[in-house]
This record gives structure tokens, C-alpha cells and sequence, in this order.
């Protein structure tokens, strides 16, 4: 175990940011709550924000960029969504800065902007205020946008990658004709999320409906997936939205249908942020750092040379060249590690600290045996292999990772639901285990008030059930009418 990580059972807390910092991937910014993603975490974040696109992509939607500044006036012609941000957007004032007379920078106050503008907390009222402009017919219909951009909320309380004052993300707007499109675009867009996180995160998530009050703000209704953490909390990885005609009844969006009757737009918006990373962390890490799914690992292989001359070294070189080649053609990603400063130990530590899936060490008894030195991350085992098809093996090796990875975070996650029928025991797992909570909801605003007061368990997602005939609430035992997943969450 590294000396550099705190050990998870001791403070799960500590480790996550370790982890974060000695596997160089994100820094703290200057301002508070702001963080600076490093090379490396970019590159995973790139490597996510890749496979999404391509899955967008793929079902008709284009990129575009709108701006970062917002009149504060958009925000208030959407009464729900400007209540939902008020206490998060971070205002700006005046347009440019001047020496007082002690030589200090202020604001110019004969700057002073005319309207304030806001930093982009989401871009729905931006993005609607152009849809009016560009949406006149039913041919204009639909409009699939989505961007990827950085956005501001000023949260009091914040951790790198799960809550940070700026973030990276995706925002998916869409404008249908009909509501039947926009309900269908909404889940679409869920299964995508649901299939990228789980196939190249090796993440598994729950679907389902957000709570009236979990729901995004100014959503008719919001669709969610929920993740466990490896402290047994819930993390929200996505979320998808049914915005019905909020917006475009907000911002006058009106079109022709083809019997030349004007209606309103129906609306939908989605995302996905680099609070994914966090999500990696605490489902994959343990005490030696990161553990990388091969689908979205930057690096997927590292290959160490171990040799005491330079003649040897040539030797290790010429004998790793056709795995090399092999990789290049596979386009498996690969690093080949010749640095002569530090040692092949501190190289081992290094690359597991930040979660590269297999390593192969090459010295010159394996060159004399025709072998091959592969370990995996995963599992922190090593096996010794014939240099012949080799590949093939590296293949085989990261396929096997990506679903072990899966199979085992799926197996945390079972084993941490619980099924309860009864408040008592409700209160007790919640208190002392964690995990999720699957049991039955009366619906009722008042109840799932009382329920996060009590036990600061919120309702995660509302799940499709079979099972609501006489069944009770688990706390009111009035007639159910969900079936619900309740835990406490980041």
C-alpha cells in the first residue's frame, strides 16, 4: 500500500482527495471551489467526453457553443428555474477594472453595466431566447443541439470533481413538436448515459424519476441515474429532462404545425459533468489509488524495462518492439516507460497509483525464457506468459478487467440494497450501514420531508414496480404509490 494514500476504512475522505492529487489529476484553483483538471484527468475526461459525443452523434444531434454571459433578465422570465439558481449564480457588475489612489484595482464605476449579467449556470434561457428566433415552423422542428462547455455555480461547500464552483460539462437542448418526441428524445438520452457509464465506466446505475422536489428546476419531470460510491453513498451521474412547453411558453417559442395552427415547442435538456471522475474514484479505488476500466484508461498497457546497462536496455528494447507494433495495430494505448532516473519500483507505484489496467516488466531472465511479465491493476496479480501472442493475451487481459471491474461494482451495489418494510429498520441501516434503500413511498411531499429531516436519506430515484398493490408507505403506512431507492448522497 502506499505510504502517500490514506488507507479508505481509515478516511474515506482524505483517500478520495489523495487519490485525486498523488494520481495528478486535479488541482485546487486559486479561488476557492474552483479546480484545475491536470493533463492526465483531462485526458480521461476526454476520452469520456469522446464516446458520449459519438453516441450523440450518432442519433442526429450536433454540436454548438452559445455564450457565457447571461442577461439577468432570461433568468427571470422562467420563474421555477430562476428559484432554483438564485443562490448559485455569480453576478458581474461592471466591465472593467482602475487604480484607486493607494495604487489598488477596483471597479470602474462608470463601468457599471447597464443590465448585470450572469455567469452561465445552465444555458436553457440563452438557448431559448435563440430558439425563438430560429424556430418558425414545424420544418424547423426538431432542433438536437447539445454543448460541451464549462459552467458556474457558486456552491458553498465544495469537493474536486463532485461539487466545484466551475465544471466541465455536457448540455443537451432539444425542441420537438409534439410532447410524444420530447418524451421519447428525454429517455433516449437516459439510455445512452446509462450505456456508456455502465460499458466504459464499468459503472452500474439505477434509472428512474426524480422526486417533485429532486427534480430539476423548471422540469416537468426529470430522469435520473443513481450510482453507489464505494462509502455507500449515492452519486447522481446523469440526468435527463422533460421540460414540456415551460420554456417556450417562457420565451414566446411558437411554431406552425402543417395544418398552420400555432403551438407552443415541447423541450428537453440532459447533461452529464466531470463529477464522473469522482464517480471513477469511489466505485474503482482502493488503498494503491486508481483502477482504470481499459475502455476510457488513457494509458491502457505500461511497459517497464528492467536492466542494469545500456546493452541490456537495447536488448529489452529489440525484444518488446513486435508488442509495440502489435498495439499500434490494435490500437491498444500504450507507454513505454525508459526513464533511467527513477526505479523500476517507483514506476511500479507510479502507474497503479494512477490506475493503468496491465503492466508488462521486461528484464533480461524473461528474454532468456521467451517470457513475458504481465500485471493487472485490478486484481494486483502476476503471471508470467510466452512472448508468443502476446497481444492476443493483452487483449483478452483488458476485456477481462473492464467486465470484472463492472461485475464487482455490481456486486458492492447488491449487496448494499437493502429491501425494508418497516421504519425501524429503516432508520438503522440507513444510520449504521448505508447502501441503498428499496422500499415503498406514499407519494407525499410531507413524508419524504420528514424522512430526509430524520435520517438525511433523500429519495435517489422513483423505480418502474409491479409491486405497488397493497403495499404500504414505510413511513406513514398510507397506501403506496412508488416503489423508491432512498440513500444519503454526495
Amino acid at each position: 500500500m502506499s505510504k502517500s494514500v490514506t488507507p479508505k476504512s481509515e478516511n474515506y475522505s482524505r483517500w478520495y482527495t489523495d487519490v485525486i492529487t498523488k494520481a495528478e489529476l486535479a488541482d485546487y484553483g486559486p479561488v476557492k471551489g474552483t479546480m484545475i483538471i491536470r493533463p492526465y484527468g483531462f485526458q480521461i475526461w476526454e476520452n469520456i467526453k469522446n464516446i458520449f459525443d459519438k453516441e450523440f452523434k450518432k442519433t442526429g444531434h450536433v454540436n454548438a457553443y452559445f455564450p457565457l454571459f447571461i442577461p439577468k433578465s432570461f433568468l427571470n422570465k422562467e420563474a421555477d428555474h430562476v428559484e432554483g439558481f438564485a443562490k448559485e449564480c455569480a453576478i458581474v457588475t461592471h466591465s472593467r477594472l482602475k487604480t484607486d489612489e493607494e495604487g489598488k484595482l477596483i471597479p470602474d464605476p462608470g463601468s457599471q453595466l447597464e443590465e448585470e449579467v450572469i455567469v452561465r449556470p445552465t444555458s436553457e434561457t440563452i438557448i431559448w431566447s435563440m430558439y425563438k428566433k430560429w424556430i418558425k415552423s414545424h420544418r424547423d422542428l426538431p432542433i438536437l443541439i447539445n454543448q460541451w462547455a464549462n459552467v458556474v455555480r457558486w456552491e458553498m461547500r465544495t469537493r474536486l470533481f463532485l461539487r466545484t464552483s466551475e465544471f466541465l460539462w455536457q448540455e443537451g437542448h432539444t425542441a420537438h413538436a409534439t410532447e410524444k418526441e420530447a418524451v421519447d428524445e428525454t429517455l433516449k438520452i437516459l439510455n445512452i448515459y446509462q450505456s456508456v457509464i455502465e460499458k466504459s465506466m464499468a459503472i452500474p446505475v439505477i434509472t428512474g424519476k426524480k422526486s417533485e422536489s429532486e427534480k430539476f428546476a423548471g422540469a416537468e419531470n426529470t430522469y435520473t441515474m443513481e450510482a453507489m460510491m464505494g462509502d455507500k453513498k449515492a452519486l447522481q451521474a446523469g440526468t435527463s429532462h422533460y421540460l414540456g412547453q415551460n420554456f417556450s411558453k417562457a420565451f414566446d417559442v411558437k411554431f406552425q404545425d402543417a395544418d398552420n395552427k400555432e403551438k407552443f415547442v415541447y423541450a428537453t435538456s440532459w447533461g452529464v459533468s466531470t463529477r464522473l471522475l469522482g464517480a471513477l474514484i469511489m466505485v474503482h479505488g482502493d488503498d494503491k489509488g486508481l483502477r482504470l476500466p481499459p475502455n476510457i484508461a488513457p494509458i491502457q498497457l505500461v511497459i517497464i524495462p528492467i536492466y542494469k546497462s545500456e546493452e541490456d536496455y537495447q536488448k529489452i528494447k529489440q525484444y518488446i518492439e513486435p508488442i509495440i507494433s502489435g498495439c499500434k495495430n490494435k490500437n491498444i494505448t500504450y507507454y513505454f516507460d525508459n526513464r533511467d532516473k527513477v526505479s523500476p519500483g517507483f514506476k511500479f507505484n507510479e502507474w497503479e497509483m494512477k490506475g493503468v489496467p496491465l503492466r508488462i516488466e521486461v528484464g533480461m531472465r524473461d528474454i532468456k525464457n521467451k517470457e513475458i511479465v504481465m500485471a493487472r491493476r485490478d486484481t494486483s496479480t502476476k503471471s508470467s506468459y510466452q512472448d508468443n501472442n502476446i497481444i492476443l493475451k493483452i487483449e483478452s487481459e483488458l476485456k477481462d478487467i473492464q467486465n470484472k471491474l463492472f461485475e464487482e461494482a455490481l456486486h458492492f451495489r447488491n449487496a448494499n440494497t437493502h429491501t425494508v418494510d418497516n421504519y425501524e429498520n429503516f432508520k438503522k441501516i440507513i444510520n449504521n450501514e448505508g447502501g441503498f434503500i428499496q422500499c415503498f413511498w406514499d407519494g407525499e411531499a410531507k413524508t419524504e420531508e420528514n424522512i430526509k429531516k430524520e435520517t438525511n436519506a433523500t429519495i435517489r430515484c422513483i423505480i418502474s414496480s409491479n409491486n405497488i398493490n397493497n403495499q404500504t408507505c414505510i413511513y406513514s403506512k398510507s397506501p403506496a404509490k412508488f416503489e423508491v431507492i432512498f440513500s444519503k448522497a454526495y
